[in-house]
């Protein structure tokens, strides 16, 4: 199952033609990504916004890329020795302090955190345990985060920091609920797991017979878990979990085995999670979606990017509209700042930002 999991995250796609399809007008404002050359052919499944001017990506073959410009220029700035890891999640407070995760079984999942740009990196944590497979991470403020390994001895398993990311411990399992048969997290674009105010973080499965979202209020101390109406099965499930406060959030995913093709594969929750109610086919994103997240000073905004394209949701989450058809991994907003400052990365080096 790991294998399949590990595969289709390595997978890449053709890259096809972007900015073809406008949003729908009367919707909301017409978006479109205008691409940032970073001159690398890396897969950046990892992305941090931190402004319009600062974000971070972290992909393939070891590299980190930033930029303190808004795109104008990016700056290899990997960590020495790492061309052999894979990172999948980077996670950054400014344009000086960041925490990027590398994933795979046993010691090839690792923290890594930069105070200085990375100009140096300190690796914080590496995984002593061969059956723990680190999937990605998040902060709900600059000292406290969470990272989701898939389960072990059949329950998730949480690390968690209470220092920005200089240590790191394994939670107890506790008050963890027991993992379905095949369950797993999928390391796509670094949101399975998303950290809310407070204490609060989700985190989204796939793989079993049904996908699931988990939460929890106390920092990863207790969780519950919810099913979810969406599809799943060894390649399906929800892949990435977009907040707007502590009640509304936007699950999508699919199959990544049919990239273009979306079946069951969105949902929304009024309620913190309780009840998810499905988008219907005909009113979900046009193909597999990896990446989400709700567009800043807008309300109702929500932008999904996969494969096979990008769609732009203004009601919620509850329908959505294709606006390009260029491939993406991963999209990511700033939560702070006046200006809206929206990120999308993926393979062939792709780096992009939202504009209107």
């Amino acid at each position: 199952m790991r294998n399949l999991r590990a595969t289709a995250l390595a997978a890449g796609v053709l890259l096809t033609a972007s900015l073809t399809v406008p949003a729908h007008a009367g919707h909301g404002p017409s978006y479109e990504w205008k691409l940032t050359p970073t001159g690398s052919t890396s897969q950046f499944r990892g992305l941090a916004a931190v402004s319009a001017d600062v974000a971070w990506v972290a992909g393939s073959k070891g590299q980190i890329l930033r930029t303190v410009n808004g795109g104008k220029a990016w700056e290899n700035v990997s960590p020495a020795g790492a061309d052999k890891l894979l990172f999948r999640d980077i996670e950054a407070f400014d344009a000086q302090r960041a925490v990027a995760l590398s994933i795979g079984p046993g010691e090839d999942s690792r923290v890594l955190r930069t105070a200085d740009g990375g100009k140096t990196w300190t690796e914080t944590f590496k995984n002593p345990d061969p059956v723990a497979f680190y999937d990605c991470l998040d902060f709900n403020d600059s000292r406290h985060g969470l990272a989701l390994s898939d389960p072990v001895d059949g329950k998730f398993r949480i690390l968690e920091t209470h220092d920005g990311g200089k240590k790191w411990s394994v939670q107890s399992t506790k008050g963890m609920p027991a993992a379905l048969p095949g369950e797993f997290a999928f390391a796509a674009s670094g949101t399975c797991l998303v950290a809310g105010p407070g204490r609060m973080a989700w985190f989204a499965t796939g793989g079993g017979d049904r996908p699931r979202v988990f939460t929890t209020y106390d920092g990863g101390r207790h969780w519950k878990v919810t099913d979810s109406p969406m599809a799943s099965g060894a390649a399906a499930g929800i892949f990435s979990l977009a907040l707007r406060g502590p009640l509304h959030a936007v699950a999508v995913g699919g199959d990544f085995e049919k990239p273009d093709q979306a079946v069951k594969a969105a949902a929304v929750t009024r309620d913190g999670g309780k009840t998810w109610k499905l988008v219907p086919d005909d009113q979900a994103p046009a193909g597999y979606r990896s990446g989400s997240a709700f567009v800043p000073h807008t309300g109702q905004t929500v932008v999904a990017v996969g494969p096979s394209g990008s769609d732009v949701s203004y009601d919620g989450g509850w329908s959505w509209h294709q606006f390009d058809d260029g491939s993406f991994d991963s999209v990511e907003c700033a939560r702070t700042g006046w200006r809206t400052a929206c990120w999308a990365s993926g393979v062939n080096g792709r780096v992009a930002k939202l504009v209107r």
